[in-house]
């Protein structure tokens, strides 16, 4: 424990660099691309180790859960109903094998058939959980995002309606903000070996119905599973530390639209009522049984950040920059975007929201001093699904690919002034390639509507790679995902996702040399916002919402009015 400016930090939230490393026995498999992932988060986050980082191992399951289909990349008709009711189906299915322990994590509760199908995985659970000694854990957490906080009350009611007055099932629901940071990682840990994460939210419109967002998550099995439970055991920790503070509980009865310092909101209800604890426990190794290693595992680390639950420790950010700086040969991202949340008809991003530099830093360096290839596919601005408003879902940020190449090319010149612009842009003609999203060459679904992409997915050399819930745009939320550090895997993950999107996305004529060129003086930034008053506090917190969209057409009473509530749920505000 460190006391720091009147505040108590506990050893996990303080950066150390001193020279003492962590010594993981699991890491003497990891490629080039691992080891240096390894290497940042061994001696900068050592006191991390086991609760946002591990290296471990698993196997890969079937195919890359991708949806749409690969299949649409090289479609121009519209995809027909029922396209993917296959994925919360699976969801629910891993769910469903849970005889201990089940950790589900997401930006936002499910609706629609994610909520009919996991209500029916909770039924199969508490079925098979009749007449054991002790009951089967469920802990379900999602993100207090500002200005909609969840109703955890009516979330468990609905997620145990089907249930008989006997389950022998303890579930617990949460939900957290702190200051501008909430939980935005997605994954399903059963059991301490079934694994299923990456980028999706549970949400029916966004995926299931007319012109779905592109998503990416996997399903995996082995002790990486364990990392999952640990990793929400901090988040947990917070809302108990958070209930019983005096300080908290005044501050959360206020309004969330009224700006406030050091602003948390915490939300926790219990099932069953009267009978579960109020806090449910938390995740050890000993409680799951012991699997052994399967022989055909392969070398994963899993990485996370807490976001502003911790001091200053980002450790996913760390690995992310040393795996872009390991790269010998080329970089393959596919993500939402790279900027952050773009006033409209402007180049200027929301007030206190800046470019990734850390992340361009480490590009540019693999552009200019080792020729590396880059590759992108980036989401269309505007992308809405389903017809939904852009206050409800909007994917893309709002930035033209020629936007994100000017950025990256500014870091060269930041970082080598020598570098000349007849070599500038040669690397914009011959190593940097950034692309829209497509489907058979076209930017658009039959009815007009711009194909969207949330998929947060890096591949370094070809080697391994990253699959979670981390954007590379600013946004300080709590993520997790997994590096699968395997030639094999990841060549198959090539084969099923990257090529077909690639082929039929990249046209080049996305970028455009001379525009990239003339783009290199804008600045792009937000302006400068302390966050020491409140109209700047409230500046921030407007951007960290509009980086976070979300849709409430279909489950608004999944979530509270602001200042408001049933009695039940008022007395767990904190």
């Amino acid at each position: 424990m460190v006391v720091c400016c009147g505040f108590t930090l506990w050893e996990s939230e303080v950066e150390y660099d001193d020279g003492i490393q962590v010594i993981d026995n699991s890491a003497d498999k990891l490629s080039h691309v691992g080891a240096a992932a390894y290497g940042v988060l061994r001696k900068k986050h050592r006191w991390n180790h086991h609760l946002l980082w591990n290296v471990s191992s698993g196997n890969v399951i079937g195919e890359l859960h991708q949806t749409p289909p690969n299949r649409v990349f090289g479609m121009s008709r519209a995809m027909g109903s029922g396209h993917d009711d296959w994925f919360p189906q699976k969801m629910a299915e891993i769910m469903s094998r849970t005889t201990v322990w089940c950790d589900v994590m997401s930006l936002g509760p499910p609706d629609g058939l994610f909520m009919d199908e996991i209500k029916g995985a909770l039924k199969t659970i508490s079925d098979n959980a009749q007449g054991k000694e002790s009951p089967v854990i469920i802990r379900m957490m999602f993100g207090n995002i500002l200005g909609m906080p969840v109703n955890c009350e009516a979330v468990l009611k609905e997620l145990t309606s089907d249930l008989p007055e006997d389950s022998n099932l303890n579930i617990w629901v949460g939900a957290w903000r702190n200051g501008s940071s909430w939980n935005h990682a997605k994954l399903i840990a059963v059991d301490g070996k079934y694994l299923h994460t990456g980028g999706h939210n549970m949400w029916d419109p966004h995926y299931l119905k007319a012109n779905p967002v592109h998503d990416l998550s996997l399903e995996l099995e082995g002790r990486v599973t364990n990392d999952g439970h640990l990793f929400a055991n901090q988040q947990w920790a917070f809302i108990k530390k958070k209930q019983s503070g005096l300080i908290g509980q005044c501050a959360e009865n206020l309004p969330d639209s009224m700006p406030l310092l050091w602003k948390n909101r915490v939300i926790i209800s219990e099932y069953p009522r009267g009978q579960a604890a109020e806090f449910p426990p938390i995740f050890t190794r000993n409680i799951v049984p012991f699997y052994e290693k399967d022989e055909n595992s392969v070398p994963i680390i899993s990485m996370g950040r807490s976001g502003t639950l911790v001091f200053k420790d980002r450790p996913s950010d760390d690995a992310f920059i040393a795996m872009i700086d390991s790269a010998q040969t080329i970089i393959r991202m596919t993500l939402q975007d790279l900027g952050p949340v773009c006033i409209p008809n402007t180049k200027m991003a929301l007030p206190g929201l800046k470019w990734p530099k850390p992340y361009l830093n480490a590009m540019a360096r693999a552009l200019w001093t080792k020729g590396v290839d880059i590759e992108i596919v980036l989401s269309n601005p505007g992308s809405i699904p389903n017809g939904l408003g852009p206050l409800e879902a909007c994917y893309g940020n709002g930035w033209t690919c020629n936007d994100v190449a000017s950025e990256i090319i500014k870091r060269i010149k930041k970082q080598f002034p020598t570098a000349e612009d007849g070599d500038l842009r040669k690397k914009v003609e011959e190593n940097l390639r950034v692309c829209f999203i497509r489907h058979d060459k076209s930017t658009t679904y039959p009815d007009g509507g711009n194909i969207g992409l949330h998929s947060k997915y890096f591949i370094i050399d070809d080697v391994a790679s990253y699959t979670g819930s981390q954007n590379l745009y600013d946004c300080d939320l709590a993520e997790w995902g997994v590096l699968v550090d395997d030639v094999a895997a990841t060549e198959k993950m090539i084969s099923e996702y990257w090529t077909p999107m690639w082929e039929n996305s990249y046209t080049g004529e996305d970028c455009d040399v001379q525009t990239v060129m003339d783009g290199l003086e804008i600045d792009r930034d937000g302006e400068e916002v302390s966050q020491f008053s409140y109209l700047n506090q409230a500046k921030l917190e407007d951007a960290a919402r509009q980086s976070t969209r979300i849709g409430l057409s279909s489950n608004a009473a999944f979530y509270a009015k602001e200042g408001y509530g049933d009695d039940e749920e008022k007395d767990k505000l904190i």
